[in-house]
């Protein structure tokens, strides 16, 4: 059976996979680092639009589980979801400190792109947008606020007027409803 590009694995191969990082197993980091980095790398990309800084992201992200793998607890979901969060939160904080870039010599040209990695982030992507799609217009617009453009709750609820109460409840759902989508 194949597996899709974002539920690579179950959760017991990925609890023994952690345990082995836990025991300092630079193979387990390494089957991790190729199951997930994708998507670390799609989440800080989206929310950052700069190569350079998403790949800095991807390392720290994947350096924090190798530091302190005990950080992820399975009991609040999984690893891929997990990893996606941190990338997110991580490029949130970027943005944040990022200073008005003026100097020409400091833009970064990337190279051509890997067209199987643009293709496999391409698929992830339409899969994600159809099931955004299904979902009710106006939950789907707070998780693009927070997901795409990066926005904290706070920041949704100041911008669409509504409650943060509401805001944290219907993104909670939403985030819940694209789980059981790509779990199942």
């Amino acid at each position: 059976m194949e597996t899709s590009p974002v539920n690579r694995g179950d959760a017991g191969d990925e609890m023994r996979l952690v345990a082995r990082i836990r025991a300092g197993d630079q193979q387990a980091m390494s089957e991790l680092y190729d199951r997930y980095s994708r998507i670390v790398y799609a989440v800080a990309l989206r929310v950052l639009q700069d190569t350079a800084a998403a790949e800095d992201i991807l390392q720290d992200v994947f350096l924090q589980l190798w530091r302190n793998p005990d950080a992820f607890d399975a009991s609040r979901g999984n690893l891929a979801a997990w990893l996606a969060v941190i990338a997110r939160h991580r490029s949130i904080d970027r943005l944040r400190k990022r200073r008005p870039e003026t100097d020409i010599e400091d833009c970064v040209i990337a190279g051509g792109p890997d067209l199987r990695d643009e293709t496999e982030r391409a698929l992830v992507v339409e899969k994600v947008r159809g099931v955004l799609a299904e979902m009710n217009p106006d939950q789907r617009a707070l998780l693009e606020l927070a997901f795409f453009q990066g926005l904290t709750h706070t920041e949704i609820a100041e911008k669409t007027g509504q409650p943060l109460g509401t805001i944290k409840t219907r993104i909670r759902s939403g985030l819940k409803y694209l789980r059981a989508r790509f779990a199942g």
